[in-house]
């Protein structure tokens, strides 16, 4: 029997080696019963310094209004809120779900649909961001407070002191999980969320929930809240709900190391995220 490291380095030889064409095949077979999802920051728009300065470059844009329009589901998956999300990537053909899972805006409509079990806790947020951000440490370290509603981020992508930037953040996880709330660390930014298993994994699997007609999906995103994502799709696969699966993860020098052994292949960067959209979009 194989060791765990042997069976990894044949998984990362075969990934090395397998044409990520070959890999779509089996969605662009039948583009109506396929769902094509995909992560934003990082993904589909390239990571910069001030998160608000975030865009979808029209390259990319092009061949995802294709896609759109003529593949059975397609979804943006987000950690930011849906309408943010929306607004990155300037197009309202496609459906956006945002905050991790907690938020489901749909295609062409205009406010997005909130779990009432997470809603409950926005209150209970907004007080405990409210008494972080009047704190006098956060200015100092230039922590960076992004209000998502249901959920409150603390950003230190660009700070003078990127070091003591994470330092205050991890004080300010143990407060959060002291008051009952719940923490997840992302790329250099902490988020304080609703003590709720909601995730992408869930997002997903409940949009897709909505069309049997589905049998295949293909997933890409770069962090380690895609995996949850990426899970969700293989446990739709092993049920016999979807019949392909593809989850692709995205390189850079900050894609966390569980991605890469998670994903089934790997593209460089948003231009590779770009270039699998102008394959699936030359399929139709």
């Amino acid at each position: 029997m194989l060791s765990t490291a042997a069976m990894a380095a044949i998984i990362r030889t075969v990934r090395a080696t397998t044409s990520i064409d070959n890999l779509l095949v089996p969605l662009t077979a039948d583009p109506a019963t396929t769902a094509v999802l995909l992560d934003v920051d990082g993904t589909l728009a390239p990571i910069v310094r001030q998160a608000d300065n975030a865009h979808v470059p029209e390259t990319t844009r092009a061949p995802l209004t294709k896609v759109a329009r003529d593949y059975g589901v397609t979804a943006c998956v987000s950690g930011r809120r849906a309408a943010v999300a929306r607004r990155i990537v300037s197009l309202g053909t496609m459906s956006y779900i945002g905050n991790h899972g907690v938020e489901l805006l749909r295609a062409g409509g205009t406010q997005p649909e909130i779990a009432p079990e997470v809603a409950a806790y926005r209150d209970q947020i907004q007080r405990f961001a409210k008494t972080v951000l009047d704190g006098e440490s956060v200015p100092r370290v230039r922590l960076r407070g992004e209000d998502k509603s249901v959920i409150y981020a603390f950003h230190w992508r660009g700070a003078p002191d990127a070091a003591a930037a994470e330092r205050l953040a991890q004080t300010i996880a143990e407060r959060a999980e002291a008051e009952g709330l719940w923490v997840h660390w992302g790329r250099m930014v902490l988020e304080v969320r609703p003590p709720v298993a909601l995730t992408k994994g869930s997002g997903v699997t409940s949009l897709l929930a909505e069309h049997p007609e589905l049998r295949s999906a293909l997933y890409i995103g770069d962090d380690r809240t895609d995996i949850d994502a990426f899970d969700a799709l293989r446990a739709m696969h092993n049920a016999g709900v979807l019949q392909h699966v593809l989850c692709v993860g995205v390189r850079s020098t900050e894609t966390p190391q569980e991605l890469i052994d998670k994903a089934d292949a790997l593209v460089d960067g948003p231009e590779g995220v770009r270039a699998v959209l102008e394959r699936l979009a030359a399929a139709l």
